[in-house]
């Protein structure tokens, strides 16, 4: 199921021309999750609407919602906690100053089709 997550999110982030989608494989990394996906949008309204069609897309096909969802209003880095899964949508021009894949540099992996 943990990787599923990631396989709706990106078919649901890729409807709505998210670029630079990754998956990091955390587990046993971090205490927070075993895996990060992160994409990026060109703007504000984009970033939402990827961030709406992500949760729709996991509500309908897995029947999971989120535990809780970040920076939403601002659309500027939206945090989705799904549990063993966070999702993260940037605006492309913060994801380099977050830089959170720096943070694991081999923990990116092959993201499910």
């Amino acid at each position: 199921m943990k990787i599923e997550i990631a396989k709706f999110a990106k078919q649901a982030a890729l409807e709505k021309k998210a670029t630079n989608i990754v998956l990091l494989d955390v587990a046993g990394k971090s205490d927070i999750c075993e895996y990060h996906f992160v994409c990026s949008g060109d703007n504000n309204r984009q970033t939402i609407a990827i961030a709406d069609a992500v949760e729709a897309k996991l509500r309908q096909g897995m029947k999971i919602v989120p535990f809780a969802i970040e920076g939403k209003n601002a659309g500027h880095w939206i945090a989705m906690d799904y549990g063993n899964t966070v999702i993260h949508v940037f605006h492309k021009d913060l994801r380099d100053f977050y830089a959170i894949e720096e943070i694991w540099p081999k923990a990116r992996v092959k993201l499910p089709d």
